[in-house]
């Protein structure tokens, strides 16, 4: 025991460094935008489960690049066992999918939504925990399921009233085909994935110097650049990229691909203005083998809000046997911020809709009488706690919480059967029959502004 332990003294009470407590009314703009994303997830069909936050680390190692290794949590527990915190809800999806595959039905489409670990630099919405919206269809190799990702994510973000998103799309081994053609050695090819996919962020200057400096030659790094900055519509785009690339099998295989996941686009009815190709766009995570995938938003630059891409090697890593998948991971925590910052969503400050304030103690049952009665009818309502009862002091605690009406029965409104309400942003009192009370508040807060 330490010394400052047996003097009965420590430092403040804090939270490790990249990990944050919420507030009542963090966690009610959360809730609100997490349940607005399981209504369209559960609108096509994904269903929700859920894995341990611990699983051995021979489940995760290995799975997410040395970037990936190096940001994972894992440590030795109790017994010995060498464990860690889950890095992202796709690895454990595939470790899920092998442990059960017998007791589900393919292909098995899910949803998940809960915290990962990643002990990067905190900043600006990135976190050491944080939370990840998954969906995932495993078991098809059909580019209808990546289609479906591509407008979940539309209708999802445009639940919670975000801006201009725009979903860029691209294919893993058409950058494998481009690197090839750009004579690119094999063992360098996730080399140049990696630089590329900075290419936003660092520009063509800063892309073509870290190549470079990874060993890659000075004219394939050029060639590279030339090819994953082709812009332009994504059907003729992709006629280039077919017609400079003509003979490669894995380049025809990936613009195949993205033809016919743009075709199930249309036929879904997707806004094409909300998704584009991007050539450059490769995702970190090596587990990746099929169309990728990025949400992002240009006006406000907020940057990504998401990542996707199909794997279908990765759950072979744990049965020996290839099963299919395709899936995408919107970013809880830049969602929320964005929200905030943008005021998209008006969400209230507090759950209770009422408050039934005590008049004396002599009037303890008739306050409880009127939440119970107020609770039975559908409102949140509570009794004011609080062992100092003036009024005055009642009315300040509803206030403070935003609680939107407040209710009074003391002896006069006892004597002619009524209670008085007040709605506190307007001051306005109604008098109303106790027999009509949940009637008239739902009606009262039903006209509230939203």
């Amino acid at each position: 025991m330490t010394s400052e332990a047996r003097a009965g003294t420590s430092r403040p009470p804090q939270v490790l460094r990249g990990m944050r407590d919420f507030l009542p009314q963090q966690m009610l703009l959360r809730q609100e935008i997490i349940e607005r994303f399981q209504t369209v997830f559960e609108r096509y069909g994904f269903e929700p489960i859920d894995t341990p936050l611990l699983e051995y680390y021979e489940v995760l190692a290995g799975k997410y690049g040395e970037e990936g290794e190096k940001l994972m949590y894992h440590f030795q527990d109790h017994g010995g066992r060498e464990v860690g915190l889950r890095y992202d809800l796709t690895v454990p999806l595939a470790r899920f999918v092998a442990a059960h595959r017998h007791e589900l039905t393919f292909p098995f489409k899910r949803y998940h939504i809960g915290p990962v670990f990643r002990a990067e630099r905190p900043q600006r919405g990135r976190y050491r925990q944080f939370w990840q919206c998954d969906v995932d269809t495993v078991g098809t190799r059909s580019m209808l399921a990546d289609a479906e990702v591509v407008s979940i994510w539309i209708e999802a973000l445009a639940s919670v009233n975000l801006p201009n998103v725009v979903i860029q799309l691209n294919h893993r081994q058409l950058l494998q085909a481009l690197a090839t053609h750009a004579g690119v050695a094999a063992e360098q090819a996730l080399t140049v994935y990696r630089a590329i996919d900075k290419l936003e962020k660092i520009g063509p200057e800063g892309v073509r110097e870290e190549m470079l400096r990874h060993g890659i030659a000075e004219a394939a790094a050029q060639a590279v650049l030339d090819l994953v900055q082709l812009r332009g519509e994504p059907g003729p785009v992709l006629a280039e990229v077919r017609a400079r690339l003509t003979g490669d099998p894995q380049a025809e295989a990936a613009v195949s691909d993205l033809l016919e996941l743009l075709r199930y686009l249309d036929l879904l009815g997707v806004d094409p203005r909300r998704y584009t190709l991007n050539l450059a766009l490769a995702r970190g995570l090596d587990y990746y083998t099929g169309p990728v995938f990025e949400a992002v938003v240009e006006e406000p630059a907020i940057g990504s809000l998401g990542g996707a891409g199909r794997y279908d090697g990765l759950i072979g890593m744990f049965l020996g046997e290839e099963i299919p998948a395709t899936g995408g991971s919107l970013g809880l925590e830049r969602i929320v911020e964005v929200v905030q910052e943008l005021q998209l969503l008006h969400v209230p400050t507090t759950v209770s809709q009422a408050l039934v304030t005590v008049f004396d103690d002599q009037h303890w049952g008739v306050a409880l009488r009127l939440t119970q009665q107020l609770r039975a009818g559908g409102i949140n309502a509570e009794v004011y706690l609080g062992e100092r009862r003036d009024l005055r002091r009642q009315i300040q605690y509803a206030d403070r919480k935003g609680i939107p009406v407040v209710l009074f029965c003391g002896p006069d409104e006892l004597a002619r059967g009524m209670v008085t309400v007040r709605e506190l942003t307007t001051g306005i009192q109604h008098q109303v029959p106790e027999a009509e009370l949940a009637a008239t508040l739902r009606r009262l807060l039903a006209a509230r502004p939203q």
